[in-house]
């Protein structure tokens, strides 16, 4: 009963409830999926999916199990569940037909799925002093670094890039430090330490060209149905902080390239962020201003964000407010914590008076939950117990025999398999070092072959200094000879300090950073 006006999402049937239905025209109003483990969210995280791309709408869903990869097949009658499925659809009233739905699939470390990267310099100092736990002051380093980058047109696409720039850095503090601020060779050497840490947890996969293009994941089939991005996270997973940063970045894009519409007929992309209170656990607060800015302002692009987590206490009140279509499954009461939560969550909704909210919040079983969409007017819908519909795609992960195929149909096949590593910050500043290493060998070759031409003139003006002058002795002693002593080590002192200050001697000192580039 999916249309181009809702989405139905259940009701019916043993609650005797009124259908719940999403309408496309509030789908950009943002949404909460809620409840404890093993209480059906991915299932309705599916049901939901398949219904946007139903009504033409693309879908990106982070993928945390495996389990919502199975929408790119269809149900099967040799599913276990296929007869309530078909029993509860039944008392519905809805007629239950198996499809499957368009699909790429998306993999940070291209395993299971395309590559999906971006650069350094997109990615931002904010998110990236988040994303490797910066002090300020290494924050304040890394803006430097990035402020240098553009100034000096050094881009950066990958963390080779950053980590040559902040050696730059290091070895011109000095000077640096004169324009933008002090800068300790220990605070860029911290930063350092931190981008190991980040690439020995795949952020090298992360980071690099072909960078994604917005406009792939905002497509849809041949027959209109909108395109199911699935991003593989069960191994992502492993770095929280890499994941929740990603997905963060991805809502900033999103948010800064995407035009203005107003409130459309229905979504230009949803946007589903499992496991969402990683986003928010220990974050600073100019992280979490950034998340409420993003989701008050990113609506009226056209985009809504879906925040899937165990309790709504995860969420920061003010961005919970802004969350309209809500599917609150079982939570758990057995502390005093829980309690508390649960009874806040209750508080949440707007009431019914045939039931208490916190008790069926409590009550609920598996596939059944608490729900309320928007109405006319984006009034908040009456709380409902609500019997979620059965999906029409698998339930369960795809064998990678069926991932590999509909990886090698997929559109995006090719486009971002191969990396690219293009002219950049790291090989830019390695050719400025190579010359001044050059130049510095080819100063060496001149001064010797001047030695074994006959000397160089530093050569005949300490031989001539030394020369006795026989007539010396009846000349006034004007100076002592310790003094005269002094002053021929001034005059060679002097000479050799203007070699040095000519172009080849400094290319003796630049050449340092050449050296360590070619023992990299």
């Amino acid at each position: 009963m999916s249309g181009t006006e809702s989405i139905f999402v259940g009701g019916a049937g043993e609650t005797h409830a009124d259908p719940q239905v999403l309408l496309l025209g509030y789908g950009n109003r943002h949404g909460l999926i809620a409840g404890a483990t093993g209480t059906g969210k991915t299932v309705t995280l599916q049901v939901l999916a398949e219904g946007f791309s139903a009504a033409g709408v693309p879908v990106f869903a982070a993928d945390i199990k495996g389990d919502l990869s199975g929408v790119a097949a269809p149900g099967s009658e040799q599913d276990k569940r296929h007869d309530a499925f078909m029993k509860r659809a039944e008392s519905m009233g809805i007629d239950l037909q198996y499809r499957a739905f368009p699909v790429t699939f998306w993999d940070l470390f291209g395993q299971q799925g395309h590559p999906i990267r971006t650069t350094v310099a997109e990615m931002g100092p904010l998110l990236l002093s988040r994303l490797m736990e910066l002090s300020e002051a290494q924050e304040g380093v890394l803006n430097i670094a990035f402020r240098i980058s553009d100034e000096e047109g050094l881009p950066l696409l990958d963390l080779k890039d950053l980590q040559s720039l902040l050696v730059f850095i290091g070895e011109n503090a000095s000077s640096i430090g004169l324009r933008y601020g002090n800068i300790s060779p220990a605070t860029v050497g911290s930063i350092q330490r931190q981008l190991l840490v980040l690439e020995n947890q795949g952020g090298h996969n992360l980071f690099g060209e072909p960078a994604l293009d917005l406009a792939d994941l905002m497509s849809v089939d041949e027959t209109g149905a909108g395109r199911i991005n699935i991003l593989a996270s069960d191994r992502l997973m492993a770095s929280p902080r890499l994941y929740a940063t990603f997905l963060l970045w991805l809502l900033s894009e999103l948010f800064e390239q995407m035009p203005e519409v107003g409130d459309p007929e229905k979504p230009k992309l949803v946007f589903f962020f499992d496991e969402a209170h990683l986003l928010f656990n220990d974050a600073p607060k100019a992280l979490v201003d950034k998340v409420e800015q993003v989701a008050r302002l990113i609506r009226s692009k056209g985009v809504g964000v879906y925040f899937i987590t165990q309790n709504p206490a995860d969420i920061p009140e003010k961005i919970l407010g802004q969350l309209g279509n809500r599917v609150q499954h079982a939570l758990r009461a057995f502390t005093p914590k829980d309690q508390k939560g649960l009874k806040l969550a209750a508080e949440t909704y707007r009431p019914n008076p045939a039931f208490s909210t916190e008790a069926a919040i409590r009550e609920v079983g598996t596939g059944e939950a608490v729900t309320s969409f928007l109405e006319l007017k984006g009034v908040p819908g009456i709380v409902q117990r609500t019997m979620i519909r059965p999906p029409s795609g698998q339930v369960g992960p795809l064998d990678p025999a069926q991932r590999a195929a509909v990886m090698a149909a997929s559109p995006m096949m090719g486009k971002y398999d191969t990396p690219i590593d293009r002219e950049s910050a790291f090989e830019i500043l390695k050719a400025r070092a190579d010359k001044a290493a050059e130049e510095a060998a080819r100063a060496e070759e001149e001064k010797a072959s001047q030695k074994q031409g006959g000397g160089s003139a530093i050569d005949d003006a300490f031989k001539n200094a030394r020369r006795y002058d026989g007539g010396a002795a009846t000349k006034p002693a004007t100076r002592s000879p310790s003094r005269q002593s002094d002053s021929v080590a001034e005059v060679f002192a002097k000479s050799l300090a203007r070699q040095l200050g000519t172009k080849s001697g400094q290319a003796l000192v630049r050449g340092v950073l050449g050296s360590l580039f070619r023992g990299k």
